[in-house]
């Protein structure tokens, strides 16, 4: 009983990892499933693949390291979040592909909500601006086109859910249909102060109550699973950003991770109390264990591993995303060449659902390596805009952090703890050091968001994160440079996208 299976649900792939006791990495299996495009911002998955290749990536560890499911103590669950699923709680079969967290389809209802002035209510209960981003509006969106539904909610005869109620709902054969705060509070359905459903708010979106998960402690039970041959309990659950910031060791207040994954999220750990921002970014439930509840202040970039992605498959300048660093690397600037990545939309601190991608100030001598450096400089450059808006929250909240991670005014002191698919890239970590003009530091320990699941589902206060094993990447560029690069993000911003 001294391993731990962590699950790690992601927007492109499943990922499976062992942990053994002292926390280090037994074995590890992933793999990739579909996305679909049926219409211009939409994104969809089937919900079949989510399950089929978590399930495969399970077992796949487990078989090639020969492991009994005795020696598993427990699973912890780090999964994608607001991404909205409904099934048959009879047969389990969902009834629509799942609804993404990138999908913009319910960009109108939202700015609907907005202009019928509902937004500051929204803010007050759930911390979250009016996006489709988040779950309430897909949720809305699958009622009205799913010939039925809303009937059949009303009778108890379906369930909703995130992506981690679906995976407990299928690891334990559908004897639990739950949630945990971390993703509760990203639906835009959840009281976070409170820390339950709120009734006013499913009034506002017509969502029967009977559609909901329980609401269970992050770490806490959530039953077992006799899937891989003998009873595992279920003993964690956290979104996957929660989930990094847990796996970073990033658990007192003032304490700062970012995640570059398909998109790009920062989360600055705030302690046991809420703090509202007033520059548009999300107050957020960190996790929920041993009684208290602990909160988060959140800025999510939609486009940051999903450029590299569209370097790839959509323009086809490199063969793999790890190409874009040794291209990228081949000139020394961009040429002058600015990309505003506004695929879905622009995130935090901007939430502009309707700005539209861009490549400007091109030349006859723009080549494949300034445009990839562009790009490279674009999720940077985005990361900045999230830690300024972190800076000016912290400042007129008037707290520096417990965790000394900002001087008293509020601006980032010394670092920034980064993890997620695309800090394996080097130049992309010095330019994010360039651009914020504080220290870079990439554990040699990558799987930060399964490890925040192993911990969660241990209940440990951290994991073993050691200072020493980080790779370090310090600024090397003067303030005025430093300066003159931010100032024309923002003028292309401006006259691009916002």
């Amino acid at each position: 009983m001294s391993l731990v299976l962590a699950l790690d649900q992601g927007t492109t792939s499943s990922r499976a990892l062992l942990f053994d006791v002292a926390g280090g990495i037994v074995g590890m299996a992933q793999r990739e499933y579909p996305q679909h495009y049926p219409e211009p911002g939409w994104v969809e998955q089937d919900p079949r693949d989510i399950w089929q290749s978590q399930l495969g990536v399970a077992r796949e560890v487990m078989a090639t390291n020969g492991i009994d499911p005795e020696q598993i103590a427990a699973i912890g669950i780090a999964n994608q979040r607001e991404t909205t699923l409904l099934w048959d709680r009879r047969t389990g079969e969902p009834l629509h592909n799942a609804i993404v967290w990138q999908d913009r389809r319910t960009g109108a209802a939202c700015d609907t909500l907005v202009e019928r002035g509902e937004g500051p209510r929204i803010r007050s209960r759930t911390g979250l601006e009016i996006d489709a981003y988040f779950s309430a509006t897909k949720l809305a969106w699958l009622l009205d086109h799913v010939p039925g539904s809303r009937e059949r909610a009303q009778r108890g005869e379906i369930a909703f859910g995130t992506v981690d109620a679906w995976l407990l709902w299928n690891l334990t054969a559908g004897r639990v249909h739950a949630t945990d705060p971390s993703n509760a509070s990203r639906t835009m359905l959840f009281d976070l102060h409170k820390c339950a459903w709120d009734d006013a708010l499913l009034e506002l979106f017509q969502i029967p109550r009977e559609l909901l998960p329980d609401l269970r402690p992050s770490h806490g039970d959530f039953g077992h699973t006799t899937l891989f041959g003998g009873e595992i309990p279920i003993r964690g659950v956290l979104g996957d950003q929660q989930a990094a910031l847990l796996g970073q060791g990033c658990c007192r207040a003032g304490m700062v991770k970012c995640t570059y994954g398909t998109g790009c999220f920062l989360l600055m750990h705030t302690g046991a109390m809420p703090v509202e921002s007033r520059h548009r970014l999300l107050t957020t439930i960190a996790w929920q264990r041993a009684g208290r509840v602990d909160y988060a202040l959140e800025g999510s970039v939609f486009s940051a591993g999903a450029i590299i992605q569209w370097l790839r498959d959509g323009l086809g300048i490199i063969q793999t995303a790890a190409d874009v660093e040794g291209l990228a690397g081949s000139v020394a600037d961009t040429g002058g060449v600015m990309l505003v990545p506004a695929f879905t939309g622009l995130g935090a601190p901007h939430w502009n659902p309707h700005a539209r991608a861009a490549i400007v100030q091109m030349t006859r001598g723009t080549t494949k390596a300034h445009i990839a450096r562009a790009a490279l400089e674009a999720i940077a450059q985005q990361v900045a805009d999230v830690v300024e808006a972190m800076g000016a929250d912290i400042h007129a909240a008037g707290g520096s952090g417990e965790g000394g991670g900002f001087h008293a005014g509020g601006l980032p002191a010394f670092e920034l703890w980064v993890d997620g698919g695309a800090a394996a890239n080097d130049l992309l970590l010095q330019i994010q050091a360039d651009v914020l003009g504080v220290p870079v530091f990439r554990h040699a320990h990558a799987e930060a968001t399964a490890a925040g699941a192993r911990a969660i589902a241990l209940a440990q206060p951290t994991t073993n994160i050691r200072r020493a094993e980080a790779r370090v990447f310090h600024p090397q560029i003067d303030a005025a440079r430093r300066q003159s690069a931010r100032e024309r993000w923002q003028r292309t911003l401006k006259e691009h996208a916002c």
